[in-house]
This record gives C-alpha cells, structure tokens and sequence, in this order.
C-alpha cells in the first residue's frame, strides 16, 4: 500500500514537472518570437515618428495612407477584422486569430504614425502578441485551453518589449480578458513570456519608457481628498472616452459605407484639424505632450481634443492603439486639475495617466503595476487611491466590446455580468 501511495505521488511529481518544463520552453519561445518581432516594430514606429516630425509635409499623405490601409485588410480578408477585440475572443476560446493579422498591424500602424494619424501603438502589440502567440499554439498543435494561454502569452511578450513594463504585461491579459477573475493559470506562461520579451528588447536597444514625478507631497488631509477628486474626475473622463470612442465609430461607419471614401475623408479631417489647431501636438501616439505634462505643462483643452482626433482615427479605418492615447488623455487631464486644485501637477499628470488608463480598459492590477514601472514606488498611497476610484466609478464601460464584465464591481450588488447583460443570481 506504502509502495503504490508513493509510486502515485511520484507520478504526479514528475507530470507536474513535466508539464511545467513544457510550458517554461514554449513561454521562453513565444518571448524571443515575439519579442524580436515587437522590438522591430518599436525601432519602425521610431523611425516613423522621427520622420513625420522632421518632414512636415509627409502629414499631407495621411489620406493616401488611410485608402492603402484599407486596400491592404480588403485583399487580405480582414475587411471585417476587429482589432483587439478578436483577440480577446481568442483569449476567451471562441476564434482563432489568424498569422496574417500580425504583418498587417505592424505595417498598418506604422503607415498611421508615419502620416500622423492619432493613435497608440501598444494596442496594436497586443494584436501582433495574440496571432503570432495563437499561430504557435497551432505549430505545437496545442488543445483549446492552452491556445488560451498561448493568445495571452503573446499578448504579455508584446507589450512587455514595447513598452518595458513586464510586470504589468504579465497581468494585463489575464486581467482585461474577463473583469473580475484573473486566469491564473496562465500566470506563470505570461511571466516568463514578457521577462524574455523585455531583456531581448533592451538587448536589441529598445529603451523602456520611464518618467519623473518632480514633485510629491507628504500623505495629508489636504493632498488626499485632492487626489479623491482627481479619481473621480478620471471616471467620468474613462467614460466619456469610450462612449467618444464607441459612437464616433458607429456613425463613422452608418453615414460613410465606403471605406475607402471614409479612411480617405477622415485623413483630410485630420489634417485640417491639425492646420486649425496650428499644432502636431495631436498627432502620433503623442509622448512629448504626455512628457510636457509630467513637467506640469498642459493646456486645459488637451484631453478632449486627443479623444476626438483619436476616435476619428481608429473609427475611420486607420490601425494602431487606444492605449497610449488614453494616457495622453490621463496625463493632460490630470495635470489641468493638479494646476486647478493647487497639488503637484507633476503628480497628479502620473495619477490621471494611470487612473484613466484603468477606467477604459478595467485592470486595477495592471494600472498599479504599470504606476510603479513608469514612476516608481514614491506616490505608491496616491496611484492605489487614483486607480481604485477610477476603476469602480467607470462603472462597465470599457473600450473593448468584446470584453467579459463576470462579476459586478460594487460588493453590496450580487450580480454576475456578461459582456453588459447582467444576470441576478439565485
């Protein structure tokens, strides 16, 4: 009896051990695949910025980009693709994500920033992340939960090497695929994945993005409810942003059926906007204004504008990511209302780039992780503040349609959602 109860536990030792050597191989794998893949992408969307803003006149060819873009999806067939969202799907078992998706966003996005279309790029990291994590899955001829993994695997290594976050490219997948449980078992996969994604990336000179809070004052009465009221204006901003988002695009597509007449036209728009502004500060993914605020600079109309341009952007047809302007939009908003409350603009430009953030995509987790990589541990009380409020008070929106809303955010509601469709329990 001794001998079968230890032979047993042997067994499962050695299955366990198994099993973990496998994942360890197949995570360090999709690390190094897609993180050489992003670092490339990173050094071209360099390239691209770099380009657009010492050659003024490349702007005016943002229409012509917009009608390449859409030649590009339409012989492809991904006319009808839709973005993050069908990754997502892809997380949560119910499609594949095909190899074509990842050349495509990767030279779609890069059209975009070329030309100055307003978007992000790490939205577009984590599409380029799902197909090629999805498409080995495939090569390894994997079962369905394990292509689960595999999606969020590729997720974390790309957003890791973009953007040199890895502890919160780890848990962004698990976290924003269904709100209110975390997938653990991809945990371990997801960790691994982004710590080779991030070291191959700064081996191959792709810089990770930090800031300086210049300013941070000692935990008061008077500092905290500033920054309760920061939270919360950075709710209602989340929620203006997706219903910006969500709308321009439905009415984007129900006046303009054409899509090349509608990438083409959005492109001209753009660019006037741009004239009558008689700025480039919203074009791009935007990092020097995000920059400027931290120093405490930002004009009071900033946020809203990048939710227009942006919106008009991605609704049009033209490819990259939310992700980014929605810190642009945090930043600047944050930073307006540090100038108007009297408390470190620099700070409050940090607590409003990551609370936002957190609002649009539902990841509280990942908003804090990502608070503590960006600007360090210092204001740690006021991003746990921040972040909270802005996650609870956004209520379900999110710009991810495709995105699982499981349990509801307010403890005193025993509810189960999905996807908006909420459910009493028995």
């Amino acid at each position: 009896m001794k001998k079968s109860i230890a032979f047993e536990y042997a067994r499962r030792l050695w299955k366990q051990a198994c099993t973990f050597l496998k994942w360890m191989l197949i995570a360090c794998l999709t690390g190094v695949t897609v993180g050489a893949f992003s670092s490339l992408f990173a050094k071209c969307m360099t390239w691209a910025t770099s380009t657009r803003q010492s050659t003024d006149w490349v702007i005016y060819f943002l229409p012509v980009a917009g009608l390449l873009i859409v030649f590009l999806y339409q012989i492809t067939g991904m006319s009808r693709d839709r973005g993050t969202n069908r990754v997502i799907q892809a997380a949560n078992g119910e499609e594949r994500v095909p190899l074509r998706m990842a050349p495509l966003i990767f030279v779609s996005t890069v059209l975009t920033h070329l030309c100055g279309g307003s978007a992000g790029r790490e939205g577009a990291a984590l599409q380029m992340g799902g197909s090629l994590g999805d498409n080995i899955a495939r090569l390894f001829r994997l079962n369905e939960d394990d292509q689960r993994v595999m999606v969020m695997c590729g997720m974390s290594a790309a957003f890791s090497a973009l953007f040199g976050t890895p502890m919160a490219a780890a848990i962004f997948p698990l976290e924003m695929v269904t709100v209110g449980i975390l997938y653990y078992s991809a945990l371990v996969p997801c960790v691994f994945a982004a710590f080779v994604a991030s070291r191959l990336a700064f081996f191959l000179g792709v810089e990770p993005e930090t800031f300086t809070i210049l300013d941070i004052p000692a935990i008061s009465f008077d500092s905290v409810w500033k920054i309760i009221v920061v939270g919360i204006g950075c709710a209602a901003v989340a929620i203006l942003f997706c219903e910006v988002m969500h709308v321009t695009a439905g009415k984007l597509q129900k006046w303009i059926k054409n899509p090349y007449v509608r990438a083409a036209g959005a492109g001209v728009l753009l660019v006037a906007i741009a004239f009558l502004l008689g700025t480039r500060d919203y074009m791009g993914a935007g990092m020097d204004v995000i920059e400027r605020a931290m120093e405490g600079q930002a004009r009071p109309e900033a946020f809203l504008i990048k939710m227009v341009v942006t919106a008009i952007t991605l609704g049009a047809g033209f490819k990259g990511g939310e992700i980014v302007p929605s810190f642009f939009v945090g930043a600047t908003f944050g930073c307006v209302m540090g100038q108007v409350l009297g408390l470190s603009p620099s700070l409050c430009a940090a607590v409003g780039l990551v609370a936002v953030f957190c609002g649009v995509t539902n990841s509280p987790i990942t908003s804090m992780f990502i608070a503590f990589e960006l600007f360090g541990f210092a204001g740690d009380y006021y991003f746990l503040l921040a972040v909270t409020l802005s996650y609870a008070l956004s209520g379900h929106w999110s710009l991810y349609q495709n995105q699982s809303l499981l349990f509801t955010k307010f403890p005193f509601r025993h509810t189960r959602l999905m996807r908006g469709y909420e459910k009493e329990e028995e």
